[in-house]
């Protein structure tokens, strides 16, 4: 087997060139990080896991027509994207307060908020991914006013898919995160959701319970992340029901 060039390789995935012009390969790993990567470990079969989930939020956003840059899952760990020009930008969608909203705010966490709120975040891991306004976005040029709007149209459609779809399996999206990449059509430049949408880059809640179901259990130590996300799986439909104590899963098809 030929070797795979490597792209470039993130706390959490590998890129490699894919076997079309205009493809990637995202490779998920099973490494867990916290704090800008201060707290570090590798989960058995928590990139299974992203992988599927994220294939399955990309896919239903493609059919209630909201553009993502996944092409189809290759094989458990791996799937095939279109390559974009990454915004350099974290957006985050917060419907409930947490994290570190509440450390700012001093709201308490799970206050539900008024509206949906999107705040942005420089991508920098250097500098800790700083929360920036869209005054600094349009000064440094990072995105047009344009690209702004299509943007947090983006986001608020997301936000409103993921929320139908936890509420109905009992789980609260309290907030989440995703990035945009910007693909060429000739002349013309369009935005799509790009990375990955999984329990990494959401705060999902048990409704009944409040039992976190994301990174927040390896964040603060508060039992198995893979059991989290497979419970999460499971709920989808991602997993069948009958499977416990998953550290290699096998996924559902």
């Amino acid at each position: 087997m030929a070797r795979r060039k490597k792209i470039y390789e993130g706390k959490a995935k590998i890129l490699y060139e894919g076997p079309e012009p205009g493809t990637i390969v995202q490779h998920f790993k099973d490494d867990a990080t916290a704090f800008n990567a201060e707290k570090k470990a590798v989960i058995e079969g928590k990139g299974v896991l992203n992988n599927r989930l994220s294939e399955f939020f990309m896919t239903g956003l493609g059919q209630i027509g909201v553009p993502t840059h996944f092409i189809k899952r290759l094989n458990m760990r791996e799937q095939l994207v279109r390559s974009v020009e990454i915004v350099p930008l974290e957006i985050i969608v917060r419907n409930y307060a947490a994290g570190t909203m509440s450390k700012r705010l001093g709201i308490e966490e799970g206050t539900q908020l008024p509206r949906p709120i999107v705040e942005y975040c420089y991508k920098d891991d250097k500098l800790g991914d700083p929360l920036v306004t869209e005054e600094h976005i349009a000064a440094f040029g990072w995105a047009s006013q344009q690209d702004m709007d299509d943007i947090l149209s983006l986001a608020l459609r997301v936000n409103d898919f993921l929320s139908g779809v936890m509420l109905a399996v009992g789980i609260r999206l309290v907030d989440f995160k995703i990035e945009v990449g910007r693909v060429y059509d000739g002349d013309f430049q369009r935005l799509i959701v790009a990375d990955e949408i999984s329990p990494d880059s959401c705060r999902l809640w048990d409704i009944e319970t409040g039992q976190k179901l994301d990174k927040d259990v390896f964040r603060r130590d508060l039992g198995s992340l893979t059991d989290a996300y497979t419970e999460v799986a499971q709920r989808l439909g991602v997993m069948p029901r009958n499977q416990q104590g998953v550290t290699k899963p096998t996924l559902i098809n």
